[in-house]
């Protein structure tokens, strides 16, 4: 389940341009958000907000300062880091509308390389409230089966009682599993479409990660993994991403190539920026005043039948001067390079002046 995570945790490479991929959430492609996204995030803060009434903002408050400093990265499945209802409520209503944003960018890019592919089934592995159940209904329409896998069954129960605000999630299922060797996801309904797995492989063993990525490889069509935006997260991400190719998938988004990553181990890494609207428990948590904040996050999206990958990304902020503007690109030929836009460009070059860190390029309709 989506872990607590500090500021220390979050926070973008200090010092000059960065080779770390980022996506904003709020200005990324349209397809990223699909047909149902703004109203499926508004349906979400209320039923948050709605969790908080009756419970004292000092009290939620302390619950979540509690669970970001006993959050260690290795917390054993067999004890849970939220132990009741005020801990789980102070929880989702502090994490879940960062893990939404995050999983439907991620979502959003695996639709964008799959444009005529929905799942018929979704299973969330790890999924605690289930953030990830409703980032895929924000991106893909309509009704289909959903399972949720955690240990925590206050997470579950919880996560059960907020989806009874969405019509289309009413009849997801909320079943305890143990997350790791044991796991098993070919249940009576059979192997799902897709498989998504957020926030969850820093709190396995080696061995648990390596048995949950291959337990989804092996049920899934479609299997998309998300860990927070740091450089331990980013090498989760790159194992995971190894493993899923070594199981014949292929990646979908956000690299442009299923070849090694050219980011050279230890240098830098590769991460996104959704952007979150910040509650009032989020502003007496973490002080400041700023409606929103940028939730750092890496992932990866493969799967088994062939994608279209975009052409190239952009992998830094683009830097915009004076006639032209300087974009870093991750290419298809797995390289990274620098391509200068100008004005003699013409309508490219004004795309390049609205393109955003993280987004594909060139654009579709370039």
């Amino acid at each position: 389940m989506t872990p607590p995570v500090s500021p220390a945790e979050s926070h973008e490479p200090a010092g000059g341009p960065q080779s770390a991929s980022g996506l904003d959430a709020a200005g990324g492609p349209a397809t990223a958000s699909g047909p149902d996204a703004a109203e499926t995030a508004e349906i979400l803060r209320n039923a948050l907000a709605g969790l908080l009434d009756g419970l004292p903002p000092r009290t939620a408050a302390q619950a979540v300062e509690r669970l970001i400093a006993n959050y260690r990265g290795r917390t054993p499945t067999d004890a849970p880091v939220l132990r009741d209802r005020s801990d789980v409520v102070a929880y989702a209503a502090y994490r879940m509308p960062a893990t939404f944003e995050a999983v439907r960018s991620a979502l959003g890019a695996l639709a964008d390389a799959a444009p005529d592919w929905a799942p018929g089934s979704h299973v969330d592995i790890g999924g605690g409230t289930g953030a990830a159940v409703w980032a895929g209904a924000a991106t893909w329409a309509g009704r289909r089966p959903v399972t949720v896998l955690d240990w925590a069954e206050p997470a579950l129960a919880l996560g059960r009682e907020i989806a009874a605000a969405h019509p289309g999630l009413r009849g997801v299922e909320w079943q305890r599993a143990r997350i790791g060797a044991a796991l098993d996801l070919g249940g009576e309904g059979g192997s799902p479409d897709l498989v998504t797995v957020s926030y969850v492989l820093k709190e396995l063993t080696d061995a648990d990660r390596a048995s949950v990525v291959d337990a989804a490889a092996a049920a899934g069509r479609a299997v998309v993994i998300v860990e927070p935006g740091t450089p331990d997260g980013y090498a989760r991400v790159i194992e995971a991403r190894d493993r899923l190719i070594g199981a014949g998938f292929r990646v979908a988004a956000p690299c442009p190539h299923s070849a090694a990553c050219p980011i050279a181990p230890g240098e830098d890494w590769c991460h996104f920026s959704a952007r979150v609207s910040r509650s009032s428990l989020h502003r007496q948590v973490k002080g400041g005043s700023l409606a929103y904040e940028d939730e750092k996050f890496a992932y990866v999206a493969a799967t088994r039948f062939p994608p279209a990958p975009a052409a190239s990304r952009i992998v830094r902020r683009p830097q915009i001067r004076k006639g032209q503007v300087l974009l870093d690109l991750c290419e298809t030929e797995p390289s990274l390079s620098r391509s200068t836009v100008t004005k003699r460009h013409g309508p490219l070059y004004r795309s390049a002046r609205d393109a955003d860190w993280g987004d594909a390029w060139p654009p579709a309709d370039a």
